[in-house]
């Protein structure tokens, strides 16, 4: 499905990225793991359209999607999560919904039903602010508005990054309801949620794939990872 092979990337004269090469399949969750400063939003940003890299290939079914602009890969079917879990706070919920599903032609109805499938507690929060919702609750919102209009792959950026562990289990929860639904390439730093939910690890460090992990057991071995740190 997807496809990058010898990914260089740079900020300036700066290398982010060193021939990186990931792949993924149809339904899978994949995830890269590695430290602050790694190249992990550097090379999801690179996929969605938000950098063009200096060399290699970017292929999504078959096709290279290199120099294409972020709305274009979008309506391709690829939906990037941003790690900051913005949402439009001084809009609804409700409303936050309808901005996603106006692009894609989905009705509201549709649309809320697709939010309210991995999050059911988010009807409770409709008619209220999305700015007055926590982090959790902000963070599956955005995923639920990515996944309105089904599309193929989802980049999710850091979705544990500063919650709290009920709000964690909350998360893994959402992801696990979606694990084989939709094809995800996850981007985070807590190994016991990796090794929960992973059927593939890269291990990223200093723009460089250290480790490529697909078997179960190694995945699980939250020492083994720490040392591709």
């Amino acid at each position: 499905m997807l496809s990058v092979t010898n990914l260089d990337v740079a900020y300036g004269n700066a290398m982010a990225l060193h021939g990186i090469s990931i792949e993924v399949e149809q339904g899978q969750m994949v995830f890269i793991a590695g430290r602050n400063g790694a190249g992990k939003t550097t090379l999801f940003k690179s996929i969605a359209g938000f950098l063009e890299p200096r060399s290699g290939a970017i292929l999504f079914e078959g096709k290279s999607i290199v120099g294409l602009p972020p709305e274009k890969v979008a309506l391709l079917g690829i939906r990037y999560i941003f790690q900051d879990k913005r949402v439009f706070s001084n809009l609804t919920v409700r409303e936050n919904i309808e901005l996603a599903a106006y692009p894609v032609n989905v009705n509201m109805k549709e649309a809320v039903d697709k939010v309210l499938q991995i999050y059911p507690k988010m009807e409770n929060f409709l008619s209220l602010r999305a700015g007055s919702l926590s982090g959790g609750q902000r963070q599956i919102l955005l995923i639920g508005r990515a996944l309105i209009g089904d599309p193929k792959l989802l980049l999710i950026d850091e979705p544990t990054e500063g919650l709290a562990a009920g709000t964690i289990n909350d998360i893994l929860n959402v992801l696990s309801a979606m694990k084989g639904k939709v094809s995800m390439v996850i981007v985070e730093q807590n190994l016991s949620v990796v090794g929960m939910l992973a059927d593939k690890v890269y291990m990223v460090k200093e723009g460089k794939i250290m480790k490529e992990m697909v078997n179960k057991a190694e995945i699980n071995d939250k020492m083994a990872m720490e040392q591709f740190l």
